[in-house]
């Protein structure tokens, strides 16, 4: 594999250098200053690779050029941002940038309540809790319909929830979950993410799927003329929010995107921390069946709690996810395909000086640097093993 490490750009806490002190030799970034729906300028990408080269590193993988909110409704006049997309690809090909990851979720990109919660060793972690995200949902958003989507015990135990938080508690669970987390497309206030709520309104998976395919008609030539390779990313959590549609899920959901085209430059970004939070999903059989159109791949694994819809990111060894085994499919594929695929250790716990030290969340340098220890060990004992 690639070892490769996500970087936010200068204004990252975790530096080029720190990058490679860290043992990767790719970078997974964006131009995260350029807004959403613009053509990502070709001028603009060759200053940031090569102040990437400089470092002595290689721009791998782009993650991710936004797609616009106005695609995935279809609202009129989206056909220009999906142009500005193919502009984007047409200048990242001008400087040999050849994988782009990106993401079809509805209004949010990935979702979480908690961004510090402590573990018994005393370090933090991203979390997800059902009863904090039902208590916004619920009494926070007051969104119409919303109970629908809950148990009675799921309600009543928001409800007491609610009712226990104070102004400031409910001004950070707002901002966790609406405010944009590192690498979202977007950031709302409660008006203006109930709003583009209501553009979803009686939109269902097949609208939805509809919507990924006209959007997939029009940027997956350009992507196959300039040698790029389209990596789209799993719904994270993997299950429909706030009343949205979500398509990027299962193994069907996979079978069903990858039946929107047969190009070369269709394909996935794997992320067994997203599918993993499903108990449903068998990893190592999805990626058997998919791995010729697996692009780009984020390790990291979660552990599911009680209630089955919360869940934490856990170390990444440990969780749900079983690593050894899907490091070993992926060698697999490898050797079949004659490839080497980018990797990157896809989130961390907050452990030793990351405690101590401002980190975009997530993605501290230390807890990243574990993980990416730990893989790099893994597939070095099963590529021994693995025939070929």
């Amino acid at each position: 594999m690639q070892q490769s490490w996500r970087w936010f750009g200068p204004t990252d806490p975790v530096t080029l250098s720190d990058i490679r002190q860290a043992g990767a030799r790719g970078v997974v970034t964006a131009l995260h200053d350029v807004p959403n729906g613009t053509a990502w300028p070709v001028e603009t990408i060759a200053a940031r690779k090569a102040a990437i080269e400089a470092a002595g590193l290689e721009w791998s993988v782009v993650e991710s050029i936004p797609v616009h909110e106005d695609i995935k409704t279809g609202a009129p006049g989206w056909e220009r941002h999906a142009e500005a997309w193919c502009v984007s690809l047409a200048n990242l090909a001008a400087n040999g940038i050849r994988t782009v990851c990106y993401n079809f979720m509805p209004v949010l990109d990935w979702t979480r309540t908690e961004l510090a919660h402590e573990l018994p060793d005393g370090a933090r972690c991203l979390r997800f809790d059902q009863i904090r995200f039902a208590a916004f949902d619920l009494f926070v958003l007051a969104r119409e319909g919303a109970s629908t989507d809950y148990t009675d015990a799921e309600i009543e135990a928001a409800r007491a929830l609610h009712a226990g938080m104070s102004a400031a508690d409910i001004r950070v669970l707002t901002d966790t979950i609406i405010a944009g987390l590192p690498g979202a497309e977007e950031s709302y206030s409660l008006d203006t993410f109930r709003a583009r709520l209501a553009a979803y309104e009686g939109m269902d998976a097949d609208d939805l799927r509809e919507r990924l395919a006209a959007f997939l008609e029009i940027v997956l030539p350009v992507a196959e003329k300039a040698g790029i390779v389209l990596a789209i990313h799993p719904d994270d959590p993997p299950r429909p929010l706030f009343g949205l549609p979500r398509i990027v899920s299962t193994q069907d959901d996979m079978a069903a995107i990858a039946a929107m085209s047969p190009s070369p430059a269709h394909g996935f970004t794997f992320c067994t921390g997203s599918y993993g939070v499903r108990a449903d999903n068998d990893l190592v059989a999805m990626l058997e069946r998919f791995g010729a159109r697996v692009h780009f791949l984020h390790l990291r694994t979660t552990k599911r709690e009680g209630d089955g819809k919360s869940f934490h990111e856990a170390a990444h060894l440990d969780g749900d996810v079983d690593m050894v085994a899907v490091v070993r499919k992926v060698v697999e594929i490898e050797r079949r395909r004659g490839v080497s695929l980018p990797m990157r250790p896809d989130h961390g716990h907050q452990i030793l000086d990351d405690l101590r030290r401002v980190s975009t969340p997530g993605y501290p340098a230390i807890g990243r640097l574990r993980g990416l220890a730990e893989l790099r060990g893994i597939e070095m004992a099963v590529a021994a093993l693995v025939p070929g």
